[in-house]
C-alpha cells in the first residue's frame, strides 16, 4: 500500500464526504465557471491539506469530527486553490501537476477572476456559518503567504539572505498554510482550546521540514519533476547555499554570488555551484536542520494518546522528509 493511502486510511470516509461538499462549495450559476471548477476538481493532487484537517481534528477529539471540520477543510482547499491559480498567472506557468494550467487554457483574465471567485467562496463559507475563528486562521495564512512571497522577491534582487531571513520566508510561504490546516482541524472540534496553538506549531514545523526537503531536491540526482539547479537558475537562495556562503572565504563567496546573479543561465556554471555547495557540506547541514524540525514535530505528538490518527500524522511527518518528489 502506498504511503499516502496508508496515511488517508483513518479518515477515508471523511475524505469521500469532503469531496462531495467541496465540489458543492464551488458551484455557481455561471456555466463557464462550473466548467473551470469541474476541471480543477478532476485534477486535484494528493489532498494533503484536508487530510491534515481531519487527522488533527480526530486525534484531538477522540475520533470525532463535525460540520465545522468539513467547512474548515473546504475553506482551506478553496483558498489554497485560489492561490495556485493566481500563482500560475504570476509565474506565467502553463502547467500544473502535469496538466495545462487555468491561464494556459482560458487566459490570464479568466484565471485571475476564477481565483478571486474561489477566494470569495471560501470567505463566504465561513461568514455564512459564523465560523469567524476559522476565518481568522485562514486570513492570517493568506496574509503571511503574500508577505513571504514578496520578502523572497525583495531579497532575491540583492541576494543578501541570512539564515534567519530564509526561515522567515519559508515559514510564511510554505509552513503557514500547513500550520493553518492543523490549527483549523483542532479549532473545528475544540475552539479556544490550547490544542489550536499546539497544532498550529506542529503544522509549522512540518512545513519548515517540507520546504527544506524541496530545497534539497535541487541538488539531488533523484527524479523529481524539476531539473537540478532550477532554484539557482531562478536566483532563489536556499538553505544549502546560504549555509555555504556563511562559511567560505570572501573570494569564494563573491564567486558564488556572481555565478547566481550573472551566470545563472550557464548550465556548466550552475553545475559548478552545485558541486561547490555539496563539497562545503551545504547539503549535510540542510538535512540536519530538516531532521531537527521533524523531531520537534514528532515530540509534540507524543503528548497525545495512541490512535490511528496519531499514527497517520507520524507517518505524514516522516513522509515529508523521506519522499522522493
Amino acid at each position: 500500500m502506498k504511503v499516502i493511502s496508508k496515511i488517508k486510511l483513518p479518515v477515508e470516509k471523511e475524505m469521500e464526504l469532503f469531496e462531495k461538499k467541496f465540489t458543492q462549495s464551488m458551484s455557481s450559476k455561471v456555466a463557464l465557471l462550473n466548467r473551470i471548477t469541474h476541471f480543477i476538481v478532476n485534477r486535484k493532487g494528493k489532498q494533503m491539506r484536508p487530510m491534515f484537517v481531519f487527522l488533527v481534528a480526530k486525534m484531538v477529539a477522540d475520533g470525532k469530527v463535525n460540520e465545522r471540520t468539513y467547512r474548515g477543510a473546504s475553506v482551506i482547499e478553496l483558498i489554497h486553490t485560489a492561490t495556485l491559480v493566481h500563482d500560475d498567472v504570476v509565474d506565467d506557468s502553463n502547467r500544473r501537476r502535469g496538466f495545462f494550467s487555468i491561464n494556459a487554457l482560458w487566459k490570464n483574465k479568466i484565471a485571475v477572476l476564477v481565483g478571486d471567485y474561489l477566494l470569495s467562496k471560501g470567505l463566504l463559507l465561513s461568514i455564512d456559518n459564523n465560523d469567524f475563528d476559522l476565518l481568522k486562521i485562514i486570513s492570517v495564512a493568506v496574509r503571511e503567504m503574500s508577505e513571504g512571497e514578496l520578502l523572497q522577491i525583495e531579497k532575491a534582487r540583492r541576494l543578501d539572505i541570512t539564515e534567519d531571513i530564509y526561515y522567515e520566508i519559508i515559514r510564511q510561504k510554505t509552513a503557514t498554510l500547513i500550520a493553518a490546516c492543523c490549527s483549523l482541524g483542532a479549532a473545528s472540534v475544540q475552539p479556544d482550546s490550547p490544542e489550536v496553538e499546539k497544532m498550529r506549531h506542529f503544522g509549522e514545523l512540518i512545513g519548515m521540514a517540507f520546504q527544506i526537503k524541496d530545497d534539497l531536491f535541487d541538488y539531488g540526482n533523484e527524479r523529481i519533476g524539476k531539473p537540478t539547479g532550477i532554484d539557482i537558475k531562478e536566483q532563489k537562495m536556499t538553505l544549502p547555499l546560504i549555509h555555504v556562503l556563511n562559511k567560505v572565504s570572501p573570494k569564494e563567496k563573491a564567486w558564488v554570488i556572481n555565478s547566481v546573479k550573472n551566470h545563472n543561465k550557464d548550465g556548466k556554471r550552475v553545475k559548478e555551484v552545485i558541486e561547490f555547495v555539496k563539497k562545503n557540506d551545504g547539503l549535510d547541514y540542510a538535512v540536519a536542520r530538516m531532521k531537527s524540525f521533524q523531531q520537534e514535530a514528532l515530540a509534540l505528538l507524543e503528548e497525545y494518546p495512541d490512535s490511528p490518527y496519531k499514527d497517520s500524522l507520524i507517518l505524514m511527518v516522516n513522509y515529508v522528509i523521506e519522499r522522493k518528489k
